[in-house]
This record gives C-alpha cells, sequence and structure tokens, in this order.
C-alpha cells in the first residue's frame, strides 16, 4: 500500500512537469560571467525551476574568467563538431550554480572562447577599439555556431536528454535548426528517435540583437543552402541566427506580455515583426522575475544597514548618506538623489537624459550613474558633470557593491529606455524602495504602476510614467517624483510602502515557464 502510494505520487509529480528534463543554453550565466540582464535571468531561472522539482542544467561556453575563478570538474566528455571543412574538438567541463545544486556545463574551446580579459579590454563578445569604442569579434558567428553544435554534441554523448532545450538569444538561435537536422538525419534510428521527443523553446531578451552575419557563415555552420531564403534563415542576404530560432524553435517567449505585443510591430520588431506576427500563436510573455535571495534590502550583506517595508527608516536613510559620502556627494538628506545604473547605449535613452537631466539638477537633485558604453554618451554626461559640480556622480564599468547601494541609497530610479523588453533594475528598484521614473514601454509597462489620482487612492501606485519618447516628457516626469518627494511625504511613503510589497520573485515567473515548458512538450 505505502509502495502504490508513493507510485502514484511519483506518477502525479511526473505528470505535473516536476521531474521534468531542462537545458537551459545560453552565453552567460550569473555568478559565472555577466555582461547584462541575461546572465541574472539565466541563474535565477535555473535555480528557481531546480527548487521546483525539475531536473535542469545550464550550458554556457567556458570563457577564460570561468576557467581562473571557478573550481571545475572534467567530465570525462569529449567531441568533435563539423565547422566548414574540418572538424572542431571541445570538452565538457562542469561546475555548480552558486547557491544550489544546479549543474553548469562548461563547453571548452580556447581557441573561440578564452580570450576575454579585463586588463586588456577584452570581453566575451567584443574587444576595446580606438577611443574606447567597443568591436564585435570578427569570428563571432564562427564562435557561437560551434557553441550551438556543440550543445547537441553533448547531449548525445552524455546521454543526458532534455525534454526541453531553453535557448536564449541569438548566440543560441541556431539550435533549433540543427536540432531538426539531428532528428531527420541520423543514421541510427533509435538516437533519431530521442531526438524527435527533444522540444525548443527560444526567448527573446532583445531583439535589437540579432547576430546576422555574411551568407558564407551558412557554410561555416554546415548548414543546407536550401534553408537559405527569407522563410527560414536568411534576412536582407544575411544568415541570421535570431531568425533561425524565431524560425525553427517550437514555441517563442519573450520577457513581457508588453514587449510581446511591441515586437509585432515595424517600430520595435527591428524586421522581425512579420514573422513573430505569423507566430503570434506560439509566441508568449513571461516578465523576468528577481532573485530576493539576492536583491531583498532586509537580508542585502552589501549595504551598510538593512530595512524593509515595516522599518524602512533609519535603514534606508544610513544607506543614502553612506552612498552620498562614498561618491563625494554632500550628505543632506533634504536632497533628493536621482540613481541609474545602464549601459551607455541609446536604448537606455541616454539621448533624453543628455537634455532633460539639467532639468533636475537646476532644481537641487543629485545624480548617481553606474555604468559604460557608447565613448559619445560618456562624453555627454561627463559634460553634465562639469556644469553641475558638486551634484553629480559618474561611475564608469560596474561595481556590485555599488549597484546595491545605489538601489538602496537613492530615493528615485531613472530607467527613460527607448525601449525595454523587461527590466530588472526597476524592480530591484521597488524591493529597495527606490522609485522608479519610466518610459511606458515594454516590461516597465507592466510592472510600474503610474502615480495617478486614481492609483494613489487605490494604493497600487509604485512609480512616475511619461510616454512620448521626448527630452520634455521625461523632465516632465522626473519634476512630478522629485516634487512629490518634496512636497508630499505621506504620499510617497504610501508609494514606498506598495512598491516594497509587491512581488515580482521567481517563483511567480518560474511557474509560468513551468507551464510553457509543458505546452511545448506536448507540441508536433
Amino acid at each position: 500500500m505505502e509502495f502504490a502510494q508513493k507510485s502514484e505520487k511519483k506518477k502525479s509529480n511526473q505528470k505535473a512537469g516536476r521531474m521534468m528534463r531542462v537545458l537551459i543554453a545560453a552565453s552567460e550565466v550569473v555568478g559565472f560571467v555577466k555582461t547584462g540582464g541575461l546572465a541574472d535571468v539565466v541563474g535565477a531561472l535555473g535555480r528557481a525551476l531546480h527548487q521546483k522539482g525539475l531536473d535542469v542544467r545550464i550550458v554556457v561556453p567556458l570563457y577564460r574568467q570561468i576557467r581562473e575563478q571557478h573550481p571545475l570538474k572534467f567530465t570525462g566528455c569529449k567531441f568533435s563538431v563539423p565547422m566548414g571543412d574540418r572538424m572542431v574538438s571541445g570538452a565538457v567541463w562542469e561546475a555548480k550554480l552558486p547557491g544550489s545544486e544546479v549543474p553548469v556545463l562548461c563547453i571548452e574551446q580556447g581557441g573561440y572562447f578564452e580570450r576575454d580579459d579585463a586588463a586588456q579590454g577584452s570581453g566575451i563578445y567584443q574587444y576595446s577599439g580606438p577611443g574606447g569604442a567597443k568591436i564585435d569579434y570578427p569570428d563571432n558567428g564562427e564562435r557561437f555556431a560551434f557553441f550551438n553544435r556543440a550543445i547537441l554534441a553533448v547531449i548525445h554523448r552524455m546521454g543526458w536528454w532534455p525534454e526541453i532545450i531553453h535557448c536564449n538569444d541569438w548566440q543560441t538561435g541556431l539550435v533549433p535548426v540543427l536540432l531538426r537536422q539531428e532528428a531527420d538525419r541520423d543514421p541510427n534510428f533509435t538516437v533519431a528517435r530521442r531526438w524527435r521527443t527533444v522540444r525548443c523553446l527560444f526567448t527573446i531578451h532583445n531583439i535589437a540583437y540579432q547576430g546576422n552575419f555574411p551568407a558564407l557563415m551558412m557554410y561555416c555552420a554546415r548548414l543546407p543552402g536550401h534553408l537559405f531564403h527569407h522563410e527560414a534563415v536568411e534576412f536582407h542576404g544575411q544568415l541570421s541566427f535570431l531568425k533561425a530560432g524565431l524560425n525553427f524553435a517550437d514555441r517563442i517567449s519573450t520577457v513581457s506580455p508588453t514587449y510581446a505585443l511591441e515586437i509585432q510591430t515595424p517600430w520595435y520588431g527591428m524586421g522581425m515583426e512579420g514573422l513573430l506576427t505569423r507566430r503570434s500563436a506560439v509566441l508568449s510573455g513571461i516578465v523576468n522575475g528577481v532573485d530576493y535571495n539576492e536583491w531583498n534590502p532586509e537580508s542585502d550583506h552589501q549595504i551598510p544597514a538593512n530595512f524593509g517595508p515595516e522599518n524602512v527608516q533609519p535603514g534606508k536613510g544610513v544607506c543614502k548618506a553612506a552612498l552620498q559620502k562614498q561618491l563625494g556627494l554632500a550628505v543632506d538628506p533634504r536632497v533628493p538623489v536621482l540613481g541609474m545604473i545602464a549601459r551607455m547605449v541609446e536604448q537606455k535613452g541616454f539621448d533624453l537624459m543628455g537634455i532633460a537631466l539639467p532639468t533636475a539638477l537646476r532644481q537641487g537633485a543629485q545624480f548617481v550613474l553606474l555604468g559604460d558604453g557608447d565613448p559619445w554618451h560618456r562624453r555627454t554626461m561627463e559634460e553634465i558633470a562639469a556644469r553641475f559640480p558638486g551634484q553629480v556622480s559618474l561611475n564608469f564599468g560596474f561595481n556590485e557593491p555599488l549597484a546595491h547601494l545605489i538601489e538602496a541609497g537613492s530615493d528615485i530610479y531613472l530607467m527613460p529606455s527607448l525601449y525595454e523588453p523587461s527590466g530588472l533594475n526597476q524592480l530591484y528598484s521597488l524591493k529597495y524602495g527606490t522609485i522608479p521614473v519610466v518610459r511606458a514601454t515594454g516590461g516597465l509597462a507592466d510592472t510600474i504602476v503610474d502615480a495617478t489620482p486614481d492609483n494613489l487612492a487605490r494604493e497600487s501606485a509604485t512609480g512616475f510614467h511619461f510616454g512620448s519618447y521626448q527630452a520634455d516628457a521625461f523632465a516632465k516626469a522626473m519634476v512630478r517624483a522629485t516634487q512629490t518627494w518634496r512636497t508630499q511625504p505621506d504620499v510617497w511613503a504610501q508609494l514606498m510602502r506598495t512598491a516594497m510589497t509587491r512581488d515580482w520573485s521567481w517563483n511567480k515567473s518560474a511557474d509560468s515557464y513551468q507551464e510553457l515548458y509543458r505546452v511545448t512538450s506536448n507540441i508536433r
């Protein structure tokens, strides 16, 4: 009787998808290598799925910084894959995702992946050119074509067959195409049948990054020529890794419901809108979650004082004073501090910042920036800092402890994005009681409730919106926020309380992904 109950429970769990095998394929993962929000998503989602009982593994390239900074165990798996007219070998090393038992499989191929060196200005995708400009490696197509082929080779060699391969962004866009080839062409009937049971979910984190390469990349990636047309992998005469993923994946997701609608329009679709409209029946939007183990002011060990929604002060005030002191700003609780952590690129609204930010600074606000990117935007921000001495702190590069202190110590957080698929920093800001000023686009529209009189009356407001991508609209939203902070402390306290108690944890998002995996596994 006891055995029968256990058996039924096991069947029930399997039926619910709790033992589903999922391989998350990505070019970066937090705790190992990170250039942006993709790494955060991959790590947090992997951890959340594991906690829900899924058999999840993550696969990434073995970059130099991973080899140098993490203990790795050789799996014994070696392989070779065809690239152009030659065979390229690789191997698999394993580590654990920090804070979990999730295996991270690292694909070794030194010539392709172990070139990153921060001291030399070399990253995982780009290197620093004259004047600090970031330049893509010319062989990025070849590097990630190898990674895509290696993913399937590793599945075969290691004998761990996932039900779902969850591909992320263009760097994994060829996996769905190659999977179909394996299923159709493997001479071993049993293996071919195994390949046919594997499904692909392809997630778009930012459709602007497409992985478009010259047509000769078809040969390098060993893709059949009959796929080089506009309904398969060809995009304006080039091989598009992104388009390959969008066309051949079983299902497509992106990182917010609003962005899923936006990318079906010419303004946001970046040339892929027709394809996405055609495949809209299998397109979903799931907002990214927050890892509250890492981003929680009640337990954050990287800030000088902890606080929460029921005891904001004195903790937040201590963090604000520490931020002002550390960055050389006047330590004054009566001055609003505006914070921003972002790549300095047009997408993040830096062309608006150059025009609108002085409006807030002229009214006495302080501004703190952490980020790096386009030299043009950097010079613009340096010019503003020179015009407002003592009010602006520019911090170029990335600094994790400072990022936490900015979230904890700022009063207002700025995200004037041209487009924002999901966004994470506005969610961090909510938890830390740092009220966001955002453009109502993508995930920002989905997660921040504008402080209109009606929303304030309903106690649902969590920030300030502006709609039109114009500097004056952004400036007005900043002024609305700073004036509320200065003149309506009770309203501001309500905004903070509402913001800090919203649940944007990965638990919710992981539930949505688990259901999407279940739906995807039943396709075909």
